[in-house]
This record gives C-alpha cells, structure tokens and sequence, in this order.
C-alpha cells in the first residue's frame, strides 16, 4: 500500500474529527475546514490507489 493511500486515510479521518467538533461547538470554519481536510483525503486515497493499480498492487 502506497504512503498516498495512508496519509490520506489520516487526512480523512483528521477531517472527519474537525467536522464534528465543529458542529457540536457550532463553529462553522472548524467544520468547513473538516470537511475540506476530508476531500482532500479522498482524492489523496484514489491517487494512491492509481499509483498502486499501476504498480500491480491491491
């Protein structure tokens, strides 16, 4: 597994934290930046999944 795909998951998890202390403390800059932090970790995910697809890795 590429270090794309791991960094990435940690991104998206990291996002996800940031979204819901944002939304139970009602500060909508925290949350918007989680959730922004989650797509960022997404696409950082597939990229490392493509990188690993040409590389003949699951």
């Amino acid at each position: 597994m590429s270090d794309d795909r791991n960094e990435g998951h940690a991104k998206d998890i990291k996002g996800s934290a940031k979204e819901t202390v944002g939304k139970a403390t009602g500060d909508k800059d925290t949350e918007q930046s989680g959730k922004a932090d989650q797509a960022e970790g997404k696409a950082q995910k597939g990229l490392g999944k493509a990188k690993d697809a040409l590389k003949g890795k699951k």
